[in-house]
C-alpha cells in the first residue's frame, strides 16, 4: 500500500481539524441528548429528584394504555391530514399554472414571493395572530361574522335565547381546523416552489413528443408531469408527515397549552411537554412519550418508502 506523501497527511490533518467543531456540537448538544432520553426512559426521573432508578419498560407499558396519549397521535394525525392534503393539492396546481408558458402568467415571481412568505414567518407569531383574530367576543374574525354578516351564534341562557358571538376555541372541529389551516396557510408556497421546481427539471422533448402524439394540455399533465413529479410528491409527504408529527407551537399557543378544547387539539409533541414539564413532571415518561414519537416516525417513514420503491413487474410463467 503506498505511504501517504507528507502534503497529503498535512491536507488530512487540516481536514479533521475543519471537521472536529461539528463533531464536538453534534456529540453534546444531539448525541448526548438522544442517549441521555433512551436511558432516562427506562427510569423514574421526575418532580426535584436529580437521580433516578431503573424500572424497565414501566414508562412503556403505561404508555401502551395510556388513552391521553393515544388520543394526542389521533389529533396529530387528523391535523396533519387536514392540512397536508390541501396543501398538496392546491401547491400542485398552481404549480401547473405557474410553469405553464402557453398561459403566459405575469408576475409570477411576485406570486411566489407571496405564496411563500408566511413561511418566513416565526410560528409563534403566526399562533399569537390567529388567537387574536379568533377571539372571543370581539376578534375581527367575530366582528366581520356579527356586524357585516349579521351572523351570530344563539344560545340559551336562563330560558332565553341569546344572540353573541362564537367562542371559536371552545369548538374542537373548528380549533382542529384553525390549526390545519394555519399550517396548510404557512407550509403552501415552500410546497408550492418545491413543486415547480420538479416540473421545470423535466425535459421539454417529452412534452414535445406528447404534442406529436396529439396529447392536449390535461393528457400532458395526466401523462407526463404527474408521473415524473411522483418522487417530489412522496419526498414531500415524506417531509410533511415527519414535521406534522412534531406540531408543537401552534397548538400550543392557540388555546391554554394543553390543548383545549377538551385536549382534541394536543398533539404527540406538546402531549410530551405537558407530562415533562407541566404538573407531574415526569421526565422519565415524557421521553417515553418521544421515544414512540420517534418510532411512529420512523414506521411510517418506512411506509412510505416502501411504497415508492420501484419494483420488477411480475413475470408470468407458462407450463411448456
Amino acid at each position: 500500500m503506498k505511504k501517504a506523501s507528507a502534503i497529503e497527511a498535512k491536507t488530512n490533518r487540516a481536514g479533521l481539524y475543519f471537521v472536529l467543531p461539528f463533531v464536538i456540537i453534534y456529540a453534546l448538544f444531539q448525541l448526548w441528548p438522544i442517549i441521555y432520553t433512551f436511558s432516562l426512559a427506562f427510569g423514574n426521573l421526575q418532580g426535584l429528584k436529580t437521580d433516578f432508578d431503573f424500572v424497565g419498560l414501566t414508562n412503556f407499558k403505561k404508555l401502551l394504555t395510556d388513552n391521553f396519549f393515544w388520543g394526542s397521535v389521533g389529533n396529530t394525525f387528523i391535523m396533519w391530514g387536514f392540512n397536508f392534503a390541501p396543501q398538496l393539492g392546491i401547491a400542485l396546481l398552481f404549480a401547473i399554472w405557474f410553469t405553464d408558458i402557453r398561459l403566459k402568467i405575469k408576475g409570477k415571481g411576485i406570486f411566489r414571493a407571496i405564496f411563500y412568505m408566511p413561511n418566513l414567518l416565526t410560528t409563534a407569531s403566526i399562533a399569537v395572530l390567529f388567537r387574536s383574530l379568533f377571539a372571543y367576543p370581539i376578534g375581527p374574525v367575530n366582528q366581520f361574522l356579527t356586524q357585516t354578516l349579521n351572523i351570530w351564534n344563539t344560545v340559551e341562557l336562563d330560558g332565553q335565547m341569546v344572540q353573541q358571538g362564537f367562542n371559536f376555541f371552545r369548538m374542537p372541529n373548528v380549533s382542529r381546523g384553525i390549526v390545519s389551516f394555519i399550517q396548510w396557510w404557512m407550509w403552501c408556497g415552500h410546497t408550492l416552489i418545491m413543486l415547480m421546481a420538479g416540473i421545470t427539471s423535466i425535459s421539454p422533448s417529452l412534452y414535445e413528443a406528447a404534442v406529436v402524439d396529439g396529447a392536449n394540455a390535461s393528457q400532458q399533465t395526466r401523462y407526463v408531469t404527474l408521473p415524473l413529479l411522483r418522487p417530489m410528491m412522496w419526498y414531500l409527504l415524506t417531509t410533511s408527515m415527519i414535521g406534522g408529527m412534531q406540531l408543537f407551537e401552534i397548538p400550543f399557543l392557540l388555546t391554554g397549552m394543553h390543548g383545549e378544547p377538551d385536549f382534541k387539539i394536543r398533539s404527540m409533541a406538546l402531549y410530551l411537554y405537558n407530562m415533562g414539564f407541566q404538573g407531574v413532571t415526569n421526565y422519565s415518561y415524557a421521553a417515553a412519550v418521544a421515544i414512540a414519537m420517534f418510532i411512529i416516525t420512523i414506521g411510517l417513514a418506512t411506509f412510505i418508502n416502501w411504497l415508492v420503491k420501484e419494483r420488477e413487474p411480475r413475470r408470468k410463467y407458462v407450463e411448456g
